[in-house]
């Protein structure tokens, strides 16, 4: 008699997370109801390229795509009324992807670096561990700074403190810190977090070049007075 194999409930345990996985993967794309699908009575209807028709009932705005040949796509439901757009289903798919990628390419993720150093670094080394910590933070991303001890250095903790504050001087215009140097067991670590730059300050009026003028003309005005 063959032998029966009867599956774990460890096994059935992975097929119910794999399958829950699919389902939240499958369900991040966002559907659209159209045509004859979209339940409401009474629409706001726009054109393809968003300039408003009027608010109409779903029968007429039908008619409408039908005539144009095109779809009624329903792309803001909860609105009241629900708004409609008339355009060809698949042009306006291709747009909304070209438009959701083109914002995840504006979206930059920040990352966060690592830079290390030695209490007694050399003066070249720590200038060239500078420079790439400006770089990254010139990137836009987080620079996790750690001056790490070994043996008799920890004697010397105020070296590394020493190399922080030099670090922080050198690049006070472009970062700012997530927290003070601390030490965590016998590194010592601070985070920078680039900081915009802000527009330069316009100079208030009566300064600038002909504002000079002006102050040289009132100083012309007061020597003849003086005469």
């Amino acid at each position: 008699m063959p032998r029966i194999l009867k599956k774990s409930g460890k096994f059935d345990k992975l097929v119910f997370v794999a399958r829950a996985i699919r389902y939240r993967k499958l369900n991040q794309r966002r559907y659209y109801r159209l045509n004859q699908y979209i339940f409401a009575t009474e629409v706001r209807v726009v054109d393809e390229k968003g300039k408003q028709i009027g608010v109409m009932p779903i029968s007429q705005a039908l008619q409408q795509a039908r005539n144009l040949n095109l779809d009624l796509v329903e792309v803001v439901p909860k609105a009241q009324p629900p708004i409609c757009k008339i355009i060809n289903f698949k042009k306006f798919l291709f747009l909304e992807e070209k438009k959701a990628a083109e914002q995840k390419r504006k979206t930059k993720k920040t990352k966060l670096k690592e830079i290390q150093l030695t209490p007694f670094i050399a003066k070249n080394d720590l200038e060239n561990r500078l420079n790439r910590v400006e770089e990254f933070l010139k990137e836009g991303n987080k620079v996790r700074l750690v001056v790490k001890f070994r043996g008799r250095e920890m004697a010397k903790k105020d070296f590394g403190y020493r190399l922080i504050e030099q670090a922080l001087i050198r690049l006070k215009d472009i970062a700012g810190t997530d927290m003070p140097p601390r030490f965590l067991g016998r590194q010592l670590e601070t985070v920078l977090t680039p900081v915009k730059s802000q527009p330069a300050a316009r100079l208030p009026a009566g300064q600038g070049r002909q504002g000079e003028k002006n102050v040289k003309k009132t100083e012309n005005e007061n020597q003849k007075v003086n005469l």
